[in-house]
């Protein structure tokens, strides 16, 4: 019943606050300057920024085992208020380009968790109605950090009290549903739906385990504790289980023993518009769908090129079909694996792309997933371990047959590079050694984009020689396209979950269970609602980047891949100031338009993309 989750809800202020990998309070290394690149100056605002975090970081382990409390969203609304007068009266130097990014970021920052703070109120407030006791719960939790002696007798009465709410909550959900379905929320509030109610499992799930923390922070070490509280706790506990199981069965539509639906939370319009001024990207959802459907338009043609070039004419699905059987033997994907990656490499090196330290390359490790992870994640993980999907003995014929087609030859070899080096291995080894403050500015638009930035330009300079290295760039290309288009129109509320796994397998040829495993990942997993979006946007920002700055003469490739990876993680427009040397002002708003108005053509000697 209580499953593993990294919080209540996955894009919410706790889970940006907790992102994976977030830097708090870690300083910028004095490390040696790489080879043919300028000496590393850190940041004027560096400190200033890690001692943001390390507050932040602080407040949200202190208030880390309530998931959502009255008191706690209070507290950060005052943190984030006090930080606002802060960088209100901060001054940087006219002409310092690192503080001033840094500023307009940090500012940037706190204004986005303040927006991100009114929304889980909002969100939570839709689902109280059917959390009644919450506020018990968050009562109880909140005795661990009084300092205060406890009282196990009466601490047991709480406790009792808690289980007779859960067991009326039960008995009243499961009366509306005999009478005729779930009702409504009960004091003239909406009726409950499968979004709210998944909500309400969530925010559940996270109260009852740290329900089960806070018992066992006493238990035992506590005689009277144990002697009053357990027999009342475990009546709580069991009547909590109940009560998720009735919330999942019928406001959610999930049977005990089934799989999870695929429900998401959709932020709408207003939802969006917030998120994407955090990203610095100034178009509408609308305007991103646009671009999203011109390159699919592009990957289309050069698709029949390949089909064509196989033999296949225009039936471009038989020519992918062709391509998903050309796949290793079991037990020899880390083989290919190992394979690709090295091939990537030389390819770089031999071109003088960037600067590869050789520690990164040497420190690289290989995992393969687990048959439960691959049903979320069907397709390669990247990172310092690349986590690579092939089928397993216990997984069913399909699974097995499934696994192998999508992770094919082809389309490993477009995807190992996205995953290791240039792409994700190489931007941690990077981010952990160069303005680490910014870990705090994290987005996918830089995280992702950079990786699929590097998908466009290997194919710009031929690393697909062969018509089904083409089609398995093309594949991801089209596969990033629709996750622009699918990610966008759910939160916008124009496409269910269901149209968006038809649509990758009519549009983008992929399996059925890997489309729903992607979609699955896309919205009940941990992933912002602009995520799925940022591969592709990401990457033609930076492209447009190298095309103005490396094709005009400005700067060499090597230059402009080592100034973007040295200069940390942030949204691209502050990239772009920082490559540039333009100093943001401080009420800065983004305004660069990065795609052209012209429609996408062919450099010569290639079939890439280049926006007017």
């Amino acid at each position: 019943m209580k499953t593993r989750r990294p919080g209540w809800l996955p894009w919410t202020l706790a889970a940006v606050a907790a992102a994976p990998g977030t830097a708090l309070g870690q300083s910028s290394p004095s490390t040696p300057a790489l080879e043919g690149v300028a000496a590393f100056q850190e940041s004027s605002l560096a400190q200033v920024v890690e001692r943001f975090s390390s507050d932040l970081g602080v407040l949200e382990r202190r208030w880390g085992d309530i998931p959502y409390s009255a008191a706690r969203q209070e507290r950060m609304g005052d943190f984030l208020a006090g930080w606002t007068k802060e960088l209100d009266a901060l001054r940087v130097a006219p002409d310092d380009v690192d503080g001033s990014i840094d500023l307009v970021l940090l500012s940037s920052e706190v204004r986005y968790r303040r927006e991100l703070l009114e929304r889980e109120g909002r969100m939570v407030a839709e689902v109280l109605p059917l959390l009644p006791f919450a506020d018990d719960i968050v009562a109880l939790l909140g005795i661990r950090h009084s300092r205060e002696e406890v009282d196990g007798q009466e601490i047991a009465g709480s406790l009792a009290a808690l289980a007779e709410a859960v067991v009326a909550a039960d008995r009243a959900m499961r009366s509306r549903s005999a009478a005729g379905g779930a009702g409504d929320g009960g004091a003239g509030q909406p009726t409950p739906t499968p979004i709210t109610g998944l909500r309400a499992v969530r925010l559940l799930e996270s109260y009852t385990r740290a329900l089960d923390a806070w018992f066992r922070h006493y238990e035992g070490y506590d005689p009277l504790f144990t002697w009053w509280a357990r027999q009342p706790y475990n009546e709580a506990d069991e009547a909590l289980d109940r009560y998720l199981l009735t919330l999942r069965e019928q406001i959610v539509g999930w049977p005990e023993g089934a799989e999870e639906p695929i429900v998401g939370d959709p932020i709408g319009r207003d939802g969006m518009e917030a998120d994407l001024i955090r990203e610095m990207i100034p178009y509408t959802p609308e305007e991103l769908i646009a671009i999203a459907e011109r390159e699919f338009a592009w990957c289309d043609a050069r698709m029949l090129e390949a089909s064509r070039d196989l033999g296949y004419g225009d039936d471009w699905r038989a020519a992918l079909e062709h391509v998903k059987t050309l796949h290793v033997e079991p037990g020899r994907q880390p083989e290919l694996i190992v394979e690709l990656a090295q091939e990537a490499v030389d390819f770089l090196e031999e071109r003088d792309l960037l600067t590869l330290p050789p520690l990164a390359n040497e420190v690289w490790r290989l995992e393969m997933m687990s048959p439960e992870r691959q049903r979320v994640a069907p397709f390669f993980l990247g990172g310092e371990v690349i986590r690579v999907s092939f089928p397993t003995d216990e997984m069913t014929h399909d699974e097995k047959r499934m696994s192998m087609r999508g992770n094919n030859i082809h389309f490993a070899r477009a995807t190992v590079h996205h995953e290791l080096i240039p792409g994700h291995h190489l931007q941690g080894f990077m981010t952990e050694r160069y303005n680490s403050h910014r870990n705090l500015f994290r987005t996918p638009f830089w995280g992702e984009g950079w990786a699929l930035y590097w998908e466009m330009r290997l194919w710009d300079m031929g690393f697909p020689s062969t018509p089904e290295d083409r089609i398995g760039m093309l594949f991801w290309r089209m596969h990033r396209a629709a996750r622009i288009i699918f990610s966008l129109s759910f939160h916008l509320g124009e496409m269910t979950p269901d149209e968006a796994i038809a649509f990758l397998v009519d549009r983008v040829g992929h399996e059925p269970a890997n489309a729903t495993a992607e979609v699955r990942r896309s919205f009940n997993g941990n992933y912002s609602p602009l995520y799925q979006a940022a591969y592709m946007l990401g990457g033609l920002q930076i492209r447009t980047l190298q095309e103005q700055l490396v094709g005009g003469g400005q700067m060499t490739e090597r230059e402009f891949h080592d100034t973007i990876l040295r200069g940390g993680r942030m949204p691209i427009e502050m990239v772009r100031a920082r490559l540039l040397g333009e100093v943001p002002p401080r009420d800065f708003r983004a305004a660069w338009r990065f795609y052209g108005p012209t429609a996408p053509s062919t450099p010569p000697g290639s079939a890439g993309h280049a926006p007017g």
